[in-house]
């Protein structure tokens, strides 16, 4: 069940910024054993946009053979070529995900028509679960609840990862979408107060540092225990504020590194965090009691 705390997985890398396959598998080991519900691999925080098309669907792969069954695994497959898009999905089908995540079409701005009919295109292409994904501060697009409506109408779309932290507008798409779709936060801060109002998770950067705290905030805020997931929040906003103080995932691949979780490899354009944001990243870890 695609519900709870869905780590937007970190792509370990060695310095020389090649792929780090063991540090991999203990982080996957790390997350079935802290109770992440749902791992999602290739996503803005692995790196999607500077792993070429072998490596991507490599990672999938990986991903899935090691999780093997114990928890769902959501493939990022989202590109602004529609064609390049159904590829991903195509692949990352094949190689066994039990769902997609699709950002929409960055960069080229297309309408909210040329957004429907390039998700509706890829859901009619590719027959798996889809998880439309609207972050307007990265794509310089944003697909309108509207839009999201109209899409939700088509069987194999399930939901959206609404990044906006607007909650008057996931209260608009959770009272107005069909029974099962899945109104899922992309945004640490705001996601207590979006699943408080019903909405079905998190994919979360801040559940790479500490899985089980998320996850826990995940299950009370779902099960209607507000304070309690509140209160939780409240202690885990250190971490949710430091690990965007430069564009994800530049932090929280260095706080990692911080904890020996695996090396700071991060691949260009992206470089390490810089020097000024050091200490309130480590003030962050601190107070968590994670270094």
């Amino acid at each position: 069940m695609i519900q709870g705390s869905m780590v937007a997985l970190v792509t370990p890398m060695h310095d020389d910024n090649s792929l780090d396959w063991d540090s991999l598998s203990r982080l996957l080991d790390w997350h079935l054993e802290k109770g992440t519900h749902a791992i999602v691999a290739m996503g803005t925080t692995g790196e999607s946009a500077t792993l070429d098309v072998d490596e991507h669907l490599a990672v999938i792969k990986f991903v899935v053979d090691r999780v093997a069954g114990r928890i769902p695994v959501i493939a990022g497959t989202g590109a602004n070529s529609t064609s390049e898009a159904i590829e991903l999905t195509e692949g990352a089908k094949s190689v066994g995900a039990d769902a997609c995540l699709l950002v929409a079409p960055y960069y080229n701005k297309p309408t909210q028509q040329g957004m429907y009919l390039h998700h509706k295109a890829i859901a009619e292409a590719v027959d798996i679960p889809q998880i439309l994904y609207n972050v307007p501060g990265r794509t310089a697009v944003d697909l309108l609840p509207e839009t999201v409506l109209e899409l939700a109408k088509i069987p194999n779309i399930i939901g959206i990862k609404e990044a906006t932290g607007d909650m008057d507008r996931a209260k608009a798409i959770i009272d107005a979408a069909p029974e099962g779709f899945k109104v899922i936060s992309g945004d640490d801060e705001t996601a207590v107060e979006l699943m408080i109002l019903g909405g079905h998770g998190d994919i979360s950067v801040t559940a790479n540092v500490i899985p089980d705290k998320l996850a826990q905030m995940c299950e009370l805020a779902i099960a209607g225990k507000a304070d309690e997931a509140r209160a939780l929040n409240d202690d885990l906003m250190p971490l949710h504020q430091s690990l965007f103080l430069e564009a994800n995932p530049i932090p929280v691949k260095w706080a990692l590194a911080q904890m020996g979780v695996c090396e700071r490899g991060i691949r260009l354009p992206l470089t390490p965090l810089s020097e000024q944001y050091h200490e309130q990243v480590r003030a962050a870890l601190r107070h968590a009691n994670l270094i």
